[in-house]
């Protein structure tokens, strides 16, 4: 059985992007590192087999930004995202979306009449039901990563 090395170290590639942290025995970003892309994109967080995946952040040039689970280099899981305007949606995403149970705040801390809390299918609002349990657990890992 083959062990999986952790390296550290830091590469620039062609296109700009630096990363500094974990590397695995085949070359992959793999354990803990920060990813800085051209635009000024920036990830922290866990990679596994060179992709995000696990707690981390990604903070957007517009001042986006997203904490929680990814998995395979997506959103995927619980989490926390602040749109550049103010608006945040604490709860659930697949695959990059939001899609789950969640809450929407907007800027001024309200959450819209009737409440914007639910279930929401690819960033859509499909039904109203109270979801606590899901929030506080997004906010939590939100708080982690």
């Amino acid at each position: 059985m083959e062990r999986n090395t952790i390296r550290i170290g830091t590469y620039r590639y062609e296109d700009g992007s630096r990363y500094i942290g974990d590397w695995n025995n085949k070359g992959l970003k793999s354990g803990f590192g920060s990813l800085l892309l051209p635009n000024g994109t920036r990830y922290d967080g866990s990679f596994q087999n060179g992709l995000y995946s696990g707690l981390g952040t990604i903070t957007f040039p517009d001042g986006a930004k997203y904490e929680g689970e990814f998995m395979q280099g997506w959103f995927h899981g619980h989490g926390v995202f602040w749109r550049s305007d103010g608006m945040k949606y604490e709860g659930e995403f697949r695959g990059g979306r939001i899609w789950g149970l969640g809450l929407i705040t907007y800027s001024d801390g309200s959450h819209g009449f009737p409440r914007n809390e639910g279930f929401f299918q690819d960033c859509r609002l499909t039904y109203r039901r109270r979801c606590p349990n899901i929030i506080q657990k997004s906010q939590k890992l939100s708080m982690i990563s």
